[in-house]
């Protein structure tokens, strides 16, 4: 009845991807197609009858947490065919991941919808707590970064490339898994990367009005080079990650419409303390 990481069966894919469409209105045909879907995201459904009726996806991620790296799991497309709800099927993969994970990560995380937010504490989940970073700026300097034109394949595998090879300015940021940004970058954010050539740094960012949001730091450049680069419109700054010095920023909890963070595992418990954020492009 469950089937595990099936991505190259095109039969149980179509399947899969005709249930995500139909709960959530997304198609990962194309993330797939253009070999962004790979070992690290691992579906685990319930199959009846060849079809797909309910999922939760494994995506294992790898951390690199200020210069250490921890091992963890984040689920995601958790979905069951409305026809099909109430039949134990979600209690019946969550009970398989954690047989299968639980002693051999340090921790698993997932963001959950207002609707299933009783659900994960009977697992052992706990509700977890982010931070983000932001300040005021005064830039002074024209503006030097470069949109980026993502509109081939070559783009993509040279965007793949980077997240494999080179290092974040982040304090956390994920490691291994150049597919789950991509979902974001290849499908949403395209328009949304940038180079800086005196630093040889690329930027996933936005900039609305005078504020200026920086999901990744892909390079050498530092934070004020990078902010300095989007021209002297700016006057405020959202980091959609940790920096690596926080004490730098004024700091808010994270309080995101319809999503809970829930969180289980030692890597957790060590760091409840801590003021971080996971990138919100690496949101499965």
């Amino acid at each position: 009845m469950i089937q595990i990481d099936y991505r190259n069966d095109k039969k149980l894919r179509d399947s899969f991807n005709e249930l995500a469409v139909k709960v959530f209105g997304l198609n990962f045909e194309n993330w797939y197609q253009n070999g962004f879907w790979q070992d690290n995201y691992i579906p685990y459904s319930v199959v009846i009858d060849g079809k797909v009726v309910s999922n939760i996806s494994v995506n294992r991620c790898d951390v690199n947490y200020r210069g250490e790296i921890r091992r963890l799991i984040q689920l995601g497309t958790v979905m069951t065919d409305p026809d099909c709800r109430g039949k134990g099927y979600s209690r019946l993969l969550m009970e398989k991941i954690l047989s299968d994970y639980e002693d051999k990560v340090d921790g698993i995380y997932l963001f959950a919808n207002d609707s299933v937010v009783d659900f994960y504490p009977k697992f052992g989940f706990v509700k977890g707590r982010e931070t983000r970073f932001c300040k005021e700026v005064e830039v002074t300097s024209e503006t030097t970064a470069v949109q980026v034109p993502m509109s081939g394949k070559e783009d993509w595998d040279k965007m793949v490339r980077l997240f494999l090879e080179k290092d974040q300015n982040a304090a956390m940021y994920m490691l291994g898994n150049p597919g789950l940004y991509m979902f974001y970058i290849s499908q949403f954010m395209q328009e949304n990367v940038f180079y800086i050539s005196g630093c040889d740094t690329y930027v996933i960012a936005e900039a609305e009005g005078d504020v200026l949001t920086l999901f990744a730091i892909i390079g050498d450049g530092d934070i004020d080079q990078v902010i300095s680069s989007f021209g002297s419109k700016i006057k405020k700054v959202v980091l959609d990650f940790t920096p690596k010095d926080t004490s730098l920023y004024d700091k808010s909890e994270v309080h995101e419409e319809d999503t809970t963070l829930f969180v289980r595992g030692n890597f957790f418990e060590k760091t409840k303390e801590d003021e971080y954020m996971f990138q919100s492009i690496t949101h499965a």
